[in-house]
């Protein structure tokens, strides 16, 4: 008789007893759940898996679909294994560098020693939808590292030589599907029919694979133009590519080789070298005292924008203009004001819970040479005070104008063009584990939100991140569709930076309960942040972005 355990399925709550070593699918199918769209993966007592896991103990078990972030990155992984292989096959000496996500796709690399035409991407398009359709297994193989560094090093896959040779593990795994190998740090569906919807188009200079839409699967997402952004992800690669570092593997060869302050000095370097030019750029826009009265800068949670404001002030000093911060949050109207939302809380992330008329008054009169008295917003009542704080400006005078809304022409439609300056800042990652798994700009970002919470802010790292879906939400609505209204986007993201948040990250990423739905993206956060080698913070400068959520910043927050 087979010995049997117990699985609490909670999506519906059920509990009802498998065969030990049954896998998740078999599981799911058991249950015979009707959930509205087929599950890619499962959490197991709160740990993401995929469907082939078997389970040999009692567990409490979730079936996620596409719609959940865990659930679409499965979903990509297991396409990006189908485009690989379909550009193995055809094209046996060409490389694919998956790089980064923009115009809510992913835009690769396609190198093939000529350029790519819609020819091509129509062949490997067509390939790719054969292997969907043969229904191919994706196979899990584990074993030891050195196993897997020799594997890939047969293959000329370097990129995953440095990486597992520098990751520390004694044991690791990689994937197979028919005869092509690659490597994947998350989970990945059972066999390639599970994928039921892709496209892949000619984009710039290289391809875009389009996904489904996260909260419609049956459609794809809406391609959406975001050349700037491109821009500033390729001028981040050359400079990666000048530093001799293309992915993590690198970065870990370089610190484990004495050379991590060398990385340090220099991307600091180019850092400041870039906000320099756009301060350039703001002095010397307009002619006949038509020129730059104010500076907005926009970007999303956790991306460094207030040292960034502060940061690009000096370097307007330097340009012999007077730099003077106005703050939003000064702006807000009295609390019982405030728009609601859907859950009939006070939304305070929604452009109209500031007092537009009076922000654009005062900015009109400001920039007609009169003087106003400068609101400040008393968040313990939640009223407006006057306490006699005036400014006026003079003709060197560029006011700063820092805050998620900062792009959005409807935050200033009454200020001339010629008299603006749009600057988005986010931590736009342009370093890759490897040549097919790129680093979401959302963990980088997350990461930071997590440890600055919890060394300035008193929020665990269960709070920060069960926030944090509410924290996108906000930042898709306000945020990301007016990015391209910038006039420059910098990059906030450091090529050392995973290096040197993993020793304050883990401590705190490990005080999260296994008993609570945060444990999950813990646990995985952890996992990601152990392929890179640690490195001390000492050598990073007082002034750097990254001191905003480490500590030892020389401006004042």
């Amino acid at each position: 008789m087979k010995q049997m355990l117990q699985i609490h399925c909670k999506n519906n709550n059920i509990y009802k007893e498998f065969p030990v070593g049954t896998l998740l699918l078999d599981i799911y199918n058991g249950l015979n759940l009707h959930l509205p769209y087929p599950p890619v993966n499962a959490k197991v007592n709160n740990r993401t898996e995929g469907l082939t896991f078997r389970v040999y103990n009692n567990k409490d078990v979730e079936f996620i679909d596409i719609r959940d972030s865990s659930g679409m990155r499965t979903y990509v992984r297991s396409l990006c294994f189908v485009l690989y292989k379909a550009i193995r096959e055809l094209y046996p000496n060409g490389k694919l560098l998956l790089e980064h996500p923009v115009s809510k796709g992913y835009f690769c690399d396609l190198q093939i020693g000529r350029p790519v035409t819609s020819d091509d991407v129509a062949k490997i398009k067509a390939r790719m939808k054969e292997i969907i359709a043969e229904d191919l297994r994706y196979l899990r193989v584990e074993c030891r590292t050195a196993e897997a560094v020799e594997i890939f090093r047969t293959h000329g896959m370097e990129d995953k030589v440095k990486l597992l040779e520098t990751s520390g593990s004694l044991y690791t795994y990689y994937y197979k599907l028919g005869d092509t190998i690659d490597y994947y740090y998350g989970s990945l569906l059972p066999s390639t029919g599970h994928i039921r919807l892709f496209d892949l188009i000619t984009y710039h200079d290289g391809i875009l694979l389009r996904i489904p839409n996260r909260k419609n699967p049956h459609v794809l997402e809406d391609t959406v133009e975001q050349k700037k952004m491109l821009e500033v992800f390729k001028e981040y690669l050359r400079w990666g590519y000048i530093l001799g570092v293309g992915n993590v593997g690198d970065v870990n060869k370089a610190c484990l080789e004495g050379r991590a302050t060398e990385l340090i000095n220099v991307a600091e370097a180019l850092q400041e070298k870039k906000i320099a030019q756009i301060a350039d750029t703001i002095y010397h826009k307009g002619t006949n005292g038509d020129r730059v009265r104010l500076a907005l800068i926009a970007g999303p949670s956790s991306s460094g924008k207030t040292t960034f404001s502060k940061r690009l002030s000096i370097q307007l000093m330097a340009n012999g203009l007077k730099p003077y911060p106005l703050s939003l949050d000064n702006y807000f109207v009295d609390r019982e004001q405030t728009p609601l939302d859907e859950e009939g809380n006070y939304d305070f992330e929604s452009l109209y819970a500031l007092d537009l008329k009076l922000f654009n008054d005062q900015l009109i009169a400001l920039l007609q040479g009169e003087e106003v008295e400068l609101p400040t917003f008393n968040f313990t009542t939640g009223r407006r005070e006057y306490k006699g704080d005036k400014l006026k400006a003079d003709e060197n005078t560029i006011l700063i104008l820092e805050g998620i809304h900062a792009l959005n022409p409807e935050l200033t439609p009454y200020i001339s063009d010629t008299h603006k300056f749009n600057i988005y800042v986010s931590a736009l990652t342009s370093i890759s584990l490897d040549d097919h798994n790129w680093i979401s700009t959302t963990d980088n970002r997350l990461l930071r939100r997590i440890i600055r919470d919890f060394n300035y802010r008193g929020y665990s790292a269960q709070e920060t991140i069960s926030r944090w879906p509410s924290v996108r939400s906000g930042e898709d609505k306000w945020v990301f569709p007016f990015q391209e209204n910038a006039d420059v986007m910098f990059n906030s993201s450091l090529l050392f930076e995973f290096s040197v948040l993993r020793p304050y990250a883990e401590p705190v990423l490990m005080g999260v309960p296994r008993n609570c739905p945060a444990y999950a993206e813990a646990y995985r956060l952890l996992k990601f942040i152990k392929y890179f080698v640690s490195i001390q913070d000492k050598e990073i400068p007082p002034t750097s972005l990254l001191r905003e959520f480490l500590g030892g910043s020389s401006f004042k927050y």
